[in-house]
């Protein structure tokens, strides 16, 4: 081979090594070290829950790391509408759910899901504002012994409670509800709703009102030696006393040497049996008088 093709076969290896070396065109520089495209979420944990427990509508604190625009909170298997605060904080309120113990946590769009945490979700507590009437006199019945209790967050479940003892309960709605008041002793009792298991509302006060009251007098039937005065009112009693100017007289007959003598009729009616000595009109002063001392407002009229 002479110098002259000798010559030109070196300068094609030339080129041809030249070109390897550069690679193919349009060809990348290689990456160093294998670094990802996207940055990776921190850890999904939840760190504080403030508070641990309450009622539906309560706002709930949720602290920790790795919160997302699309981090959502859950209780049991509902999804909470969340309001994310900051990669930090964020709250929820608690929704109406039965009272009990749910699992809460935190899932974030990558699907990682926080440690659940047990959460008390506790019964509305129920309030009681008022009652209508606030007094039943011991002598109502049927309906005049209907008690309504105005309030709020009453549930179908929801029972009242007299004296610490539950009662029948009549649901009305979620501000209203009723009960027969029944024969309990004269004075004040206490008021209560319950929502179970243990959601108690403030007191309010039943008056049982024993106290006789006469609204009217009249004169009834005439017979040989005496008449009668017909005494129509409330709360008179088997054992009530009425007192005539001063003269006390009884359902048990007549005292000795005394004529006089009175007739239950009921609790809205008794009946003075009176014996005058003049058939003369003279104004009476009557009193009802029950067996606990309570007394009735006096009452005038004139007859003999």
């Amino acid at each position: 081979m002479n110098r002259f093709s000798i010559s030109i076969l070196m300068i094609c290896l030339f080129f041809a090594a030249t070109c390897f070396a550069q690679g193919p065109p349009g060809a990348a520089p290689p990456r160093k070290g294998g670094a990802t495209s996207e940055a990776k979420l921190p850890p999904l944990t939840v760190l504080s829950i403030i508070p641990a427990q309450g009622e539906p509508g309560t706002a709930v604190t949720l602290s920790g790391t790795g919160f997302t625009t699309g981090t959502a909170a859950w209780l049991g298997t509902q999804e909470l509408p969340t309001t994310v605060l900051g990669p930090k904080v964020l709250s929820v309120v608690l929704p109406e759910l039965p009272a009990g113990v749910y699992a809460l946590y935190l899932k974030r769009e990558d699907n990682a899901t926080s440690r659940a945490y047990n959460f008390n979700l506790q019964p509305v507590k129920p309030v009681a504002s008022n009652l209508l009437p606030e007094t039943v006199t011991i002598c109502a019945s049927g309906r005049e012994r209907e008690v309504v209790l105005s309030g709020t967050n009453f549930q179908p479940n929801s029972k009242i409670l007299l004296d610490g003892a539950a009662v029948g309960t009549r649901v009305i709605s979620g501000n209203a509800l009723s009960f027969m008041a029944p024969q309990l002793a004269p004075g004040l009792h206490q008021v209560q709703v319950l929502n179970p298991p243990e959601a108690l509302s403030g007191t309010l006060a039943l008056f049982l009102d024993s106290r006789p009251e006469i609204l009217g007098v009249a004169v009834g039937s005439d017979f040989v030696s005496y008449y009668e005065l017909v005494i129509t009112g409330r709360n008179f009693l088997q054992n009530s006393v009425l007192v005539a100017d001063g003269t006390r007289v009884g359902t048990r007959g007549p005292a000795v040497g005394d004529r006089d003598n009175l007739v239950y009729r009921g609790c809205n009616q008794i009946v003075y049996q009176r014996h005058p000595y003049d058939p003369s009109p003279k104004d009476i002063r009557l009193q009802v008088v029950n067996q606990n001392g309570e007394e009735s407002n006096l009452y005038t009229i004139s007859a003999p």
